[in-house]
Protein backbone atom coordinates (compact mmCIF):
# COMPACT_ATOMS: atom_id res chain seq x y z
CA UNK A 1 0.00 0.00 0.00
CA UNK A 2 1.10 3.30 -0.77
CA UNK A 3 0.15 6.13 0.97
CA UNK A 4 -2.85 7.44 -0.29
CA UNK A 5 -4.06 3.91 -0.50
CA UNK A 6 -3.44 4.01 3.56
CA UNK A 7 -4.98 7.19 3.87
CA UNK A 8 -8.03 5.70 1.53
CA UNK A 9 -7.92 2.58 3.77
CA UNK A 10 -8.15 4.67 7.13
CA UNK A 11 -11.25 6.70 5.63
CA UNK A 12 -13.04 3.81 4.46
CA UNK A 13 -12.09 1.58 7.66
CA UNK A 14 -12.03 3.85 10.86
CA UNK A 15 -14.89 3.08 12.27
CA UNK A 16 -14.24 -0.20 14.51
CA UNK A 17 -16.63 -2.73 14.10
CA UNK A 18 -15.86 -5.74 16.32
CA UNK A 19 -13.65 -7.36 13.03
CA UNK A 20 -11.76 -3.93 13.11
CA UNK A 21 -10.69 -4.11 16.88
CA UNK A 22 -9.36 -7.53 16.85
CA UNK A 23 -7.06 -5.76 13.90
CA UNK A 24 -6.28 -2.90 16.45
CA UNK A 25 -5.82 -5.22 18.99
CA UNK A 26 -3.40 -7.07 16.87
CA UNK A 27 -1.16 -4.20 15.44
CA UNK A 28 -0.95 -2.59 18.93
CA UNK A 29 0.48 -6.21 20.04
CA UNK A 30 2.99 -6.10 17.26
CA UNK A 31 3.83 -3.11 18.06
CA UNK A 32 4.88 -3.84 21.56
CA UNK A 33 6.64 -7.31 20.39
CA UNK A 34 7.00 -8.95 16.84
CA UNK A 35 5.24 -12.68 17.41
CA UNK A 36 4.26 -15.59 15.98
CA UNK A 37 0.53 -16.26 15.20
CA UNK A 38 -0.02 -18.69 18.23
CA UNK A 39 1.66 -16.62 20.09
CA UNK A 40 -0.53 -13.42 19.83
CA UNK A 41 -3.43 -15.32 20.25
CA UNK A 42 -2.15 -16.00 24.04
CA UNK A 43 -1.13 -12.74 24.35
CA UNK A 44 -4.95 -11.40 23.03
CA UNK A 45 -6.93 -13.85 25.43
CA UNK A 46 -4.15 -12.80 28.35
CA UNK A 47 -4.80 -8.91 28.05
CA UNK A 48 -6.66 -6.76 29.76
CA UNK A 49 -8.83 -5.20 26.47
CA UNK A 50 -10.11 -8.32 24.84
CA UNK A 51 -13.99 -9.55 25.67
CA UNK A 52 -13.71 -13.18 25.87
CA UNK A 53 -11.64 -15.56 23.92
CA UNK A 54 -10.50 -14.41 20.42
CA UNK A 55 -11.35 -17.58 17.91
CA UNK A 56 -7.46 -18.63 16.36
CA UNK A 57 -8.90 -19.03 12.91
CA UNK A 58 -10.21 -15.10 13.10
CA UNK A 59 -6.81 -14.11 14.43
CA UNK A 60 -4.93 -15.91 11.04
CA UNK A 61 -7.32 -14.62 8.83
CA UNK A 62 -6.41 -10.87 9.91
CA UNK A 63 -3.00 -11.83 9.81
CA UNK A 64 -3.15 -12.82 6.02
CA UNK A 65 -5.32 -10.05 5.10
CA UNK A 66 -3.40 -7.33 7.33
CA UNK A 67 -0.05 -8.89 5.39
CA UNK A 68 -1.61 -8.13 1.99
CA UNK A 69 -2.88 -4.64 3.07
CA UNK A 70 0.88 -3.88 4.20
CA UNK A 71 -0.22 -3.75 7.35
CA UNK A 72 1.82 -6.23 8.98
CA UNK A 73 4.74 -8.52 7.55
CA UNK A 74 5.18 -11.57 8.18
CA UNK A 75 8.72 -14.26 6.72
CA UNK A 76 9.08 -17.59 8.12
CA UNK A 77 11.23 -18.85 10.70
CA UNK A 78 12.78 -22.29 11.63
CA UNK A 79 14.39 -23.37 14.84
CA UNK A 80 16.24 -26.05 16.49
CA UNK A 81 13.10 -28.47 16.89
CA UNK A 82 9.04 -28.40 14.99
CA UNK A 83 7.99 -27.17 11.69
CA UNK A 84 8.76 -23.18 10.95
CA UNK A 85 6.56 -20.44 12.25
CA UNK A 86 5.43 -17.10 10.77
CA UNK A 87 6.91 -14.16 12.77
CA UNK A 88 4.89 -11.05 12.45
CA UNK A 89 5.76 -7.51 12.68
CA UNK A 90 4.04 -3.94 12.33
CA UNK A 91 4.96 -1.69 8.97
CA UNK A 92 4.79 2.09 8.55
CA UNK A 93 1.53 1.70 7.54
CA UNK A 94 0.04 -0.30 10.31
CA UNK A 95 1.59 2.11 12.87
CA UNK A 96 -0.17 4.47 11.15
CA UNK A 97 -3.67 2.98 11.03
CA UNK A 98 -3.06 2.06 14.87
CA UNK A 99 -2.84 5.91 15.89
CA UNK A 100 -5.83 6.93 14.13
CA UNK A 101 -7.96 3.75 14.90
CA UNK A 102 -6.39 4.89 18.90
CA UNK A 103 -7.43 8.31 18.09
CA UNK A 104 -11.01 6.73 16.75
CA UNK A 105 -11.34 4.65 20.18
CA UNK A 106 -10.27 8.12 22.29
CA UNK A 107 -13.14 9.90 20.66
CA UNK A 108 -15.77 6.52 21.13
CA UNK A 109 -14.35 6.81 24.56
CA UNK A 110 -15.96 10.27 25.52
CA UNK A 111 -18.84 9.74 23.63
CA UNK A 112 -19.61 6.54 25.87
CA UNK A 113 -18.58 8.14 29.00
CA UNK A 114 -21.05 11.14 27.78
CA UNK A 115 -24.21 8.80 27.72
CA UNK A 116 -23.14 7.60 31.06
CA UNK A 117 -22.94 10.70 32.85
CA UNK A 118 -26.26 11.97 31.16
CA UNK A 119 -28.07 8.31 32.15
CA UNK A 120 -26.85 8.98 35.52
CA UNK A 121 -27.80 11.98 35.85
CA UNK A 122 -31.56 11.30 35.01
CA UNK A 123 -31.85 7.98 36.38
CA UNK A 124 -29.42 7.85 40.08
Amino acid sequence: MNIVEVQSYMTNNINLSSDRIIEAQLLLLLQIKPSHGYELIQRLNDSDFTLGEVDPATVYRHLRRMDKEDLVKSHWETGPSGPGRRLYTITNNGEVLLAQWTASIRQQREKLENFIKTYEQYNL
